[in-house]
């Protein structure tokens, strides 16, 4: 069957799905713009929050569950997992039934899910529960963009998603302080139970005020082959990046994955071709800003959650502070997100996304060479500037990038699009984290060794050589029990120096990926639904 999709690119006179500048204003609480993105930003805040909040959790769950190290490790894996696998497919069914129902599902789903994990008395459980709040938390964050997409005026639209980007990067930041204070005075079980009150909230403020929104175009039918591939596409390349550290880059079990994956990928794209209403019409990346939008994303995402990934290992490891402190140090770049989000909303409104997304990225870069100049000694004070910078950098990326996603999707599509935006994040938060990380570890392989000997310590086997370097990869000095102070001392001293080497190379690397997303912004322009003013854009 040949494909009949096309963009409508008919004005509203025309039975195209009306943009929000078009109607009347809202009267009330039902559909009002301003208390639907509060709505949003409260359910979007649990998703968010735990994404970063749970880390600090995972050593007291180990403890009192008897989990080991690869079990804790999939209470991370497993959420991300179904996050990343479902989020294209959570945005489809938004649009086709609704964005305020599945906010809605999706709230009480990852409410009741985190409350579940709370009550769980095994890891076993812990996991299957984390996989349920990936599911219900992929219906939630497309649902939002679309909700803001379909409320907002198109003149607004960018403000509203620089306040909303607000809240992510302040929940996201916000969650190790958060974390860390939970599981310190109360239990690692309160991490989990505070998302059920918060969700009653967001469930409450949901069925009052938020107004579904439908284009008269909307989908009609399910692309179940399409779904298919492109779930076992996503799992494929999502799976293949958690295993590569564990398995090596050079394994054949990550490249048979990576090549799976790719392949998904291909007999997906052909499929939609043949499809009469596919799951992402391939019409979407003929927009040149839509594609550097979703590229963007994903450039950002390496560069900064990559990046971001050691400076946790540097200061409670190297420096020695407590999760708390950690999370103190990291204030700078969460209150420069706070103050820069609303801000980049208001420049792009004004200039457009071209100018303030390039800077950022170049703010973003320079952010990431200064942290690869941090050593082992490096104050309070320099750390601030450059994680401020970071902040800086990334609030008009994240609001910009998000705006060029969405603002030139048409209208029937704004939840497929915001899928698209989730999944950019969460594959490249995934790649930075991974090739980041080999990028570590070769470095600290190759360094240790030679760092060692310089020191004048005892010769290691290849065995002791292997575990030495995957503790100082996190930046613990390998020090054996009884080992005598002064070469306790010195191993640390190694240890730091190789953590340090690494991370700088990492950073350089991160930076160089931030230099090229500079150039990928200045592809992005205004949306054109936006510019239009019609609900469906010109693709």
């Amino acid at each position: 069957m040949t494909s009949q999709t096309t963009v409508d690119k008919t004005g509203p006179g025309d039975g195209a799905p009306q943009d929000p500048s078009d109607q009347p204003p809202a009267k009330g609480l039902r559909g009002h713009p301003w208390f639907t993105l509060i709505t949003v930003a409260v359910g979007v805040m649990m998703v968010a929050l735990d994404g970063t909040i749970v880390a600090i959790a995972n050593p007291a769950i180990a403890s009192d569950l008897g989990a080991t190290f690869a079990e804790v490790q999939w209470i991370t894996n497993a959420y991300f997992l179904a996050l990343a696998v479902s989020l294209i497919t959570a945005g489809k069914l938004g649009d086709r039934f609704g964005h305020r129902q599945t906010f809605l599902i999706g709230v009480v789903g990852f409410a009741a899910a985190s409350g579940a994990i709370g009550l769980s008395d095994s890891i076993a459980l812990v996991v299957t529960f984390r996989v349920f709040q990936g599911l219900f938390g992929a219906l939630l964050m497309p649902a939002a963009l679309g909700l803001l997409r379909a409320t907002f005026p198109a003149e607004k639209l960018n403000m509203a998603i620089g306040l909303w980007g607000m809240v992510i990067g302040a929940s996201t930041a916000g969650g190790p302080i958060l974390g860390g204070v939970l599981v310190e005075h109360v239990n690692w079980q309160s991490v989990f139970f505070i998302n059920v009150p918060v969700g009653v909230l967001a469930l409450v403020l949901g069925v009052v005020i938020l107004l579904d929104h439908r284009a008269e175009n909307a989908p009609r039918s399910f692309d179940l082959l399409g779904i298919a591939l492109l779930s076992a596409a996503m799992f494929c390349l999502v799976w293949a990046l958690i295993k590569a550290p564990e398995w090596g880059w050079g394994d054949g079990k990550t490249w048979a994955f990576v090549l799976a994956s790719l392949a998904g990928f291909a007999l997906f794209a052909y499929w939609e071709t043949r499809v009469a209403e596919p799951l992402i019409p391939l019409a979407l990346f003929r927009s040149v800003p839509l594609s550097a939008g979703v590229v963007l994303m994903v450039l950002m995402a390496i560069a900064f959650m990559g990046g971001l990934f050691f400076v946790t290992f540097y200061l409670q490891n190297v420096h020695g502070m407590s999760p708390i402190d950690a999370g103190l140090h990291l204030l700078p770049l969460t209150g420069m997100m706070i103050v820069g989000s609303p801000l980049a909303g208001a420049m792009i409104t004004k200039w457009g996304p071209r100018i303030p997304l390039a800077g950022g990225m170049a703010a973003t870069a320079i952010a990431m060479y200064g942290m690869s100049t941090l050593e082992t000694d490096t104050g309070s004070g320099v750390m601030s500037v450059w994680f401020a910078l970071l902040g800086l950098g990334l609030a008009p990326v994240m609001v910009g990038a998000t705006e060029v996603i969405v603002g030139n999707a048409p209208l029937e599509l704004s939840g497929v699009a915001g899928g698209l935006q989730q999944a950019a994040m969460q594959i490249g938060g995934s790649l930075g984290t991974a090739v980041l990380g080999a990028v570590m570890a070769s470095k600290v392989d190759s360094d240790l060794p030679v760092n060692w000997k310089e020191a004048g310590l005892p010769d290691l086997t290849p065995e002791q050589l292997g575990k030495a370097s995957e503790a100082v990869q996190v930046g613990v000095p390998p020090v054996a029990p009884g080992t005598p102070a002064p070469i306790a001392a010195k191993i640390a001293d190694v240890a730091h120096d190789t953590f340090i080497s690494g991370m700088s190379l990492a950073s350089l690397v991160a930076a160089g990926v931030a230099a090229v997303a500079v150039l990928v912004a200045l592809l992005t322009k205004r949306g054109v639904n936006a510019d239009a003013g019609a609900g469906v854009g010109h693709i």
